[in-house]
């Protein structure tokens, strides 16, 4: 067994630490790619279902990154970015104490978003994009489940940063 010492010095065995909240990223992940299917099965390309008086259902095809930064770039390159930044999260959940939930919550939130679209780019070329806020004739770019799972993980990192530590 790998041994190692934690940050007061006791040696430990190998732990995967917050590995358990990986179920959080296989949800975000399995919800955003039904949904996904879900739209490309029952509507045509920029085809739009109102909703509410300020939200649509539009089927759209991203193929930059957020907000359509460097669209027409190759999907690989995304793929690999995607890829990179979740080695990145689990390097860090590794890192983190067991008792660290929110970060743990909030990065796997953000892991499950980037494989999310890393599959759309991946085996479409682009990323489906279907929810539609807009406010008269202004839209906000459209975006996906995906998406939200990693503002809201983002969100969540800034609040963990912001919390008193304990024993610090």
């Amino acid at each position: 067994m790998s041994q190692f010492r934690d940050e007061a010095g006791a040696e430990r065995g190998f732990e995967l630490q917050n590995a358990h909240w990986l179920w959080l990223s296989a949800l975000v992940i399995a919800a955003d790619q039904v949904t996904k299917q879900l739209m490309v099965n029952h509507f045509a390309l920029y085809e739009s279902m109102p909703l509410l008086p300020w939200l649509n259902l539009t089927l759209v095809h991203n193929t930059g990154a957020a907000f359509s930064i460097l669209r027409g770039s190759t999907p690989w390159l995304f793929v690999g970015l995607s890829v990179a930044v979740v080695i990145g999260i689990l390097v860090w959940m590794r890192r983190h104490p067991h008792d660290s939930r929110l970060l743990a919550a909030a990065l796997s939130l953000v892991a499950g978003g980037a494989l999310g679209n890393a599959i759309d780019r991946a085996t479409r070329g682009f990323v489906v994009d279907f929810v539609d806020f807009h406010i008269g004739a202004w839209h906000y770019p459209a975006f996906n489940l995906a998406d939200c799972a990693i503002c809201t993980g983002a969100f969540l990192i800034a609040v963990d940063m912001l919390l008193p530590k304990r024993g610090g």
